[in-house]
C-alpha cells in the first residue's frame, strides 16, 4: 500500500512538473528602483502607514494646482505625458507613459498637461491613517 501512495505521488509530481514546462512563463519588468523621491529627497512614509489609491485623469491644456505633500505619493503614468514644474528647486520634469514618479515631499509643485492627448495617472498615497496629502498653495 505504502508503495502504491509513493508511485502514485511521485507520478503526480512528474505530471505538473511537465504541465509547469508547458505553461506561459510570467514577465517581469523593473519600472524604477530608487530610494529618493524626483528631487532627490530620501523617501520616508510614516509608521503603519494607510494606503490610499486613486486614478487621475488629466485633460489636454488642464492643470493642477500649486500644492505639496506631507507625505510619500507615487504615480504610475498610464498614458499621455505629464510637465511637473517644482518651485521651490525651480526643476520642470516630464514623465511619458510608463514612467512611475516618486513625487517630492513638502515641496511646491504643480502638473499640466501640455501633450496631445489626456493623462491618466494611477496614484498611491502612504499618509498617517486619516490625514490629507495634498496641501494647496495658498492663493497670490
Amino acid at each position: 500500500m505504502r508503495r502504491l501512495i509513493l508511485t502514485t505521488s511521485v507520478l503526480a509530481l512528474l505530471g505538473s512538473a511537465s504541465w509547469a514546462a508547458d505553461a506561459p512563463k510570467v514577465a517581469v519588468t523593473p519600472v524604477l528602483t530608487t530610494t529618493t523621491t524626483a528631487s532627490g529627497q530620501p523617501i520616508t512614509v510614516p509608521a503603519h502607514p494607510q494606503v490610499i489609491v486613486s486614478t487621475y485623469d488629466i485633460p489636454v491644456g488642464a492643470s493642477l494646482p500649486f500644492h505639496k505633500h506631507p507625505f510619500q505619493r507615487y504615480a504610475y503614468v498610464m498614458a499621455g505625458d505629464l510637465t511637473v514644474m517644482n518651485r521651490d528647486t525651480n526643476e520642470t520634469y516630464r514623465y511619458k507613459t510608463g514612467d512611475f514618479i516618486v513625487e517630492v515631499l513638502d515641496q511646491w509643485h504643480m502638473g499640466r498637461n501640455e501633450g496631445k492627448t489626456p493623462v491618466k495617472l494611477l496614484v498611491i498615497d502612504q499618509v498617517e491613517p486619516g490625514k490629507p496629502n495634498v496641501i494647496q498653495a495658498p492663493a497670490p
